[in-house]
């Protein structure tokens, strides 16, 4: 008997090494994929003289200019947001126990999306302007938050209401989702059919998820609000693990289900909104990662939420810096290109729930 115990002690032990080893890998890919996403663009630099400015060795003040003020908030602004998104999705589809679960298939990006437009066409939140490396700077990016905040928490009440609805399945909130992002991406339509052209054009460039739209105060905050978020979903991962067998299993355990699944939804929904709020709607990568990540290390909320939020991060930074090569010296909208990797994979899943 001892010997047995023995046994299944080493076996956990490769159990959690193996997990971990995949979050440090993954770590040090995305240490490494940094640097070569700032060498990469329409002026080439080399990457050894990357690494020596970022130790603070200065080669030359447009190397400094164009590593720091350009494409270093740009590539945090892609892990940044890489990360809150896809641990958003992973703490939606664990505490709803819906595979397709995700701030994008739940209607809460399009709610958090209308409310930015509100925010930015009526409250004047947003205003367009030129010289400058974005075309839409926020006046006032707290207003911008708040609106779409209260907006994607609608939706988020309106997911929770039906998810516990007797009989309600995970397709049922799958078409709830959809139903609430047609709602809401009609209400932007309708804000954009009554808009003169200033507002037209502001709302049209804003709703493009666009990563280099943000510098380093808004990294400031999208990287306080999703850190604090994060650390906050990350500490309930054993609760997750037992809603995800059952409510019944979790309560009696002690995990107080209701207030957990509300606090996770209001958590995950306000990490969607900020980035929203700053990047516009940026798709499929809330839902894809964390399916990407289970396939890996398995179901484990203790570690499959951290991992997922370092692939997160790692595929936007992946994505971002495909999508500032592929028409150089324009740069592509990052969301165009996760919504092309994202709708097949999207199809994938649904086929393969079908299935089951």
């Amino acid at each position: 008997m001892h010997f047995a115990d023995g046994e299944i002690s080493q076996k956990y032990i490769r159990y959690v090494n193996f997990k971990l080893g995949f979050v440090g890998l993954t770590l040090f890919v995305l240490a490494v994929l940094l640097v070569v996403s700032i060498s990469l663009g329409a002026a080439g630099l080399p990457f050894f003289s990357v690494v020596k400015t970022l130790l603070g060795i200065s080669i030359s003040k447009r190397f400094d200019v164009i590593v720091w003020n350009i494409r270093m908030p740009q590539v945090l602004t892609a892990v940044v947001a890489g990360a809150g998104l896809s641990v958003a999705g992973a703490t939606m589809q664990s505490i709803l126990r819906n595979p397709l679960g995700s701030p994008f298939t739940l209607g809460i990006s399009q709610a958090a999306a209308f409310g930015a437009a509100f925010s930015v066409m009526l409250l004047g939140s947003g205003v367009m302007q030129s010289g400058t490396m974005s075309a839409l700077a926020m006046s006032n990016p707290f207003i911008t938050t708040f609106t779409a905040y209260g907006f994607s928490m609608i939706a988020a009440v309106v997911i929770i209401f039906v998810s516990k609805m007797r009989g309600s399945t995970p397709e049922v909130m799958v078409l709830t989702g959809v139903a609430l992002g047609a709602l809401f991406t009609a209400g932007t339509m309708l804000l954009q059919y009554f808009a003169d052209d200033v507002q037209l054009a502001a709302m049209v460039f804003w709703t493009f998820g666009d990563i280099a739209r943000a510098g380093w105060s808004d990294l400031g905050l999208l990287a306080a609000v999703t850190g604090v978020c994060s650390a906050y979903l990350l500490c309930n991962s054993w609760d997750y693990n037992a809603m995800d067998v059952s409510d019944e299993t979790a309560k009696s355990l002690g995990v107080r289900v209701e207030r957990v699944r509300i606090m996770g939804m209001l958590t995950a929904s306000l990490i969607t909104a900020v980035i929203v709020s700053f990047l516009g709607v940026i798709g499929f990568v809330g839902l894809v990662v964390p399916h990407m990540v289970r396939r890996v290390i398995g179901g484990d909320n203790r570690f499959l939420m951290p991992a997922t939020l370092v692939s997160g991060a790692l595929l936007l930074l992946i994505s971002d810096t495909i999508a500032r090569l592929v028409l150089m010296p324009h740069v592509l909208p990052v969301s165009i290109l996760t919504a092309f990797m994202g709708a097949p994979a999207f199809i994938v899943l649904i086929l393969r729930g079908r299935r089951k």
